[in-house]
């Protein structure tokens, strides 16, 4: 009887030591151009209520921002750890090891710890992937990302377009996936669609990794919307009455703001069903409608990742990152469906972190946070070596304490018109400063306390001389002076 107490004792404090010992695994999740325009960030038009569970589980960062305000050039600062000052990577075309070869990416370093790597959906780039970041090839849903309207206007426009002899390239309006309308409501299943078949594929490999659970696994799962065109099934468009969505309150341009730095990227206007010229107010709602509704269709999909997570246990051993890619402008100074600027509204994103044992669960902090401090910050909490190329700064002793601070300032840039833009948003400031061969810089200085979406540039205001020029000896102690150099003329491995 002794021996089998002994032999019990034993085999529960190896149970009991091996799950002490067992590694964190990371699922990590990406949309694409959503704003911080969710329930759990104050919202009340949203219906988010999946992504508002993840919130009161983790910690919502009020003031997360990317390090560019584009697609790739982001995705490429985040999965890197690194400024795009480091990557020099200011467009969508390059992958990151044409100008960095040797780099070891976050997912890479997991990888390089035990760790198995899997990418699903839009990660990197969709056609600028990274091979060394993952264990397997990435993956990539062969569902359609549009509805049968747009799938028939394009498919239409294709072949017009092959009895022309034009190439299916270019942001002509009517060329390729611009053919498109900017929206549809589409009357099928979830995994019809994209996103949805996206979310089963995570769902299987959880399910798979929850049946091997000897090795951790970095899963990044990446949902298309709510990027333009704005396609979700039909029943998340039934959440929202159209005539009761708020529009924007400042359709102006930011005053006192270079031209150059304002001028609008003309994605949107290319799409199909766009109408020239200022927008008439039932066209906006319905924009308005269709980006709310596929917020709601990638809320759902997480929906089904927590669930999985919760059922098969994993949601006791794995860290969760909910994260976008940058901001977007839906009807704010006069900008629809685009980003491409230095200002609060394209640079700030959502990031949601959630912990086994968050010590504050359901918090919310207004500690400023990068893209580029996942890096460090995974890797701290899921206990790897660091890695000393990341050039960002843990977050967790924030999760620790909402209140405490690592950053103060977070740094973002852009490209404009032979430009180059480096901006500075600080506790109550956001800073930009321009600059181009052969031309004085050019500065621009928001209040955020009283002009939180940036309407009014007080940069040139007596009173704030002072300001100036301490903000940008600060940002060139940090950042020394760049210029912008155009890239090399490459074919680009994914639309925009």
């Amino acid at each position: 009887m002794k021996l089998i107490i002994f032999l019990l004792s034993s085999f529960i404090t190896v149970q009991s030591s091996s799950a002490a010992e067992q590694r964190l695994n990371v699922l990590f999740i990406a949309a694409d151009d959503m704003r911080p325009q969710l329930g759990c960030y104050g919202d009340a038009t949203v219906k988010s209520p999946h992504l508002d569970v993840l919130a009161r589980r983790g910690m919502v960062f009020n003031r997360s921002y990317v390090q560019q305000a584009l697609c790739s050039p982001s995705r490429i600062s985040m999965l890197s750890g690194r400024y795009p000052a480091t990557t020099g990577i200011f467009e969508i075309g390059r992958p990151l090891r044409a100008t960095m070869p040797d780099i070891t990416t976050l997912p890479q370093h997991f990888k390089n710890h035990g760790y198995h790597t899997r990418s699903l959906g839009k990660i990197y780039h969709v056609g600028i992937d990274d091979e060394a970041s993952w264990t397997v090839p990435a993956w990539h849903s062969k569902k359609p990302r549009h509805g049968p309207i747009a799938r028939a206007a394009i498919e239409a426009n294709r072949r017009d377009n092959e009895a022309k002899g034009i190439k299916q390239q270019g942001r002509a309006k009517g060329v390729g996936n611009y053919a498109s309308p900017a929206f549809e409501a589409v009357d099928c299943a979830d995994d019809d669609l994209l996103d949805g078949d996206c979310a089963a594929n995570a769902i299987a490999q959880l399910r798979e990794h929850a049946r091997n659970p000897a090795r951790p696994f970095f899963l990044a799962v990446g949902f298309a919307n709510p990027h333009v065109p704005w396609i979700a099934p039909t029943k998340y468009w039934e959440l929202y009455d159209r005539s009761n969505l708020p529009l924007a309150s400042n359709e102006f341009l930011p005053k006192g703001a270079p031209a150059f730095a304002t001028t609008p990227a003309q994605d949107f206007p290319s799409y199909a069903n766009v109408p020239a010229g200022e927008l008439p107010e039932p066209f906006k709602r319905e924009c308005l409608h269709g980006y709310l509704a596929a917020i709601s269709y990638v809320d759902a999909q997480v929906g089904r990742l927590l669930a999985v997570l919760d059922e098969t246990g994993l949601a006791k051993i794995t860290v969760i990152v909910f994260w976008s890619d940058h901001g977007y402008y839906m009807g704010e100074h006069t900008w629809w469906g685009m980003k491409h600027n230095n200002y609060e509204g394209a640079t700030r994103n959502c990031l949601i972190i959630s912990t086994p044992r968050m010590p504050h669960s359901g918090a919310k902090t207004d500690a400023l946070a990068q893209s580029v401090d996942l890096g460090p910050t995974l890797t701290e909490l899921c206990g790897l070596p660091e890695h000393d190329g990341f050039q960002g700064r843990s977050l967790k002793p924030v999760l620790d304490n909402p209140a405490a601070t690592v950053n103060d300032a977070a740094f973002s840039w852009y490209p404009k018109d032979g430009w180059l833009g480096v901006a500075m948003r600080l506790d109550q400031w956001r800073f930009i400063e321009w600059t181009k061969p052969g031309e004085p810089h050019v500065r621009e200085l928001y209040n955020m306390v009283h002009d939180p979406q940036n309407d009014l540039n007080v940069a040139d205001k007596p009173n704030h001389a002072r300001l100036v020029e301490e903000f940008s000896t600060r940002l060139r102690e940090r950042f020394p002076v760049q210029d912008f150099k155009p890239p090399p003329v490459v074919r680009q491995g994914g639309k925009r």
